[in-house]
């Protein structure tokens, strides 16, 4: 088959991806996408190889999204100041990008090399901004296993509206990184 013309893998992708940030990631369907792109469902497998291939693709797309975003928040900045930045990026990519984000997290399956290039990326781009803090590749590794778990949880209990109390949410985050950062030293 053909590929119809004005239809590529970015396009479906891009399409995919808001269908998952505004309705869930469950929503995603090779039918609901075909209909958001006006299109029938085979012309889908021009390009995708099925719902799991698309949902590879929209992992890789959301990862280097989620890369790109803290690279840009990263911007001249080192220590403390990049590990605040860091944070928010990430949690600004969770809070516009939830169905995305979730989709970020798993790790690659064999096979999935591009996906594991992409994560693979945003691991070296943390456990260099962690080099300020003079760890070896070893602590560094767990040192972004922990910031990415304190994100992941603060991203997870935000989306679920699990911070009903009335203090300001992004300063709790502030607090939370501040104290990761005060551990951060003891090493």
């Amino acid at each position: 088959m053909t590929p119809r013309r004005g239809l590529d893998l970015l396009t479906i992708v891009e399409a995919a991806a808001a269908i998952a940030d505004e309705h869930g990631i469950q929503e995603v369907t090779l039918a609901s996408l075909a209909q958001k792109l006006g299109v029938r469902s085979p012309s889908l497998y021009n390009h995708v190889n099925g719902l799991n291939g698309l949902r590879n693709q929209l992992a890789i797309y959301g990862l280097k999204k989620l890369t790109a975003a803290i690279n840009k928040a990263l911007m001249d900045k080192r220590g403390d100041e990049a590990i605040h930045a860091i944070a928010s990026a990430y949690i600004a990519f969770a809070r516009m990008h939830p169905g995305l984000y979730e989709l970020t997290l798993r790790s690659p399956d064999a096979g999935e090399a591009e996906y594991a290039a992409a994560g693979q990326l945003l691991v070296d781009l943390l456990v260099n901004t962690l080099s300020h803090y003079k760890l070896d590749r070893d602590k560094a590794i767990h040192n972004v296993r922990g910031l990415r778990s304190f994100l992941h949880g603060f991203a997870s209990i935000e989306q679920k509206g699990g911070f009903g109390m009335p203090q300001a949410i992004d300063e709790s985050l502030k607090i939370v990184i501040q104290t990761y950062l005060n551990g951060l030293r003891q090493h």
